[in-house]
């Protein structure tokens, strides 16, 4: 399963930006589908995931400012990243499980200027 990121880049504090990812070459649906992130120096930890293209989860420091959608069909997943801070500067990963296994892609960089 390959998993194709994009849509980061350099944003100023308040601002937005919208992160895709679109998994390829498996013949089923991502079970689960999630974005994390890794700011420098610091351990990958999970923002938000979609379970079954419906069910959300979001960390407590993103709530109220991303919002993750999915096409269960199309194994695609968005994060919408509002109001975004300096802190939320990272590279951002998205997963994708299949069958109990995770799958990775290769990150796409997130930074936020103050």
């Amino acid at each position: 399963v390959q998993l194709q990121a994009s849509g980061g880049g350099l944003v100023q504090a308040g601002g937005s930006l919208r992160l895709s990812c679109a998994a390829s070459g498996t013949r089923s649906s991502c079970d689960v589908m999630g974005w994390y992130r890794q700011p420098p120096g610091k351990q990958r930890v999970l923002d938000a995931r979609i379970a079954d293209g419906t069910k959300v989860d979001y960390a407590d420091d993103v709530k109220g400012r991303f919002t993750i959608s999915g096409d269960y069909a199309k194994n695609t997943v968005y994060l919408q990243m509002n109001s975004l801070k300096p802190e939320d500067t990272a590279v951002y990963t998205c997963n994708c499980r299949v069958a109990l296994r995770h799958y990775w892609g290769q990150g796409t960089l997130v930074t936020v200027s103050s």
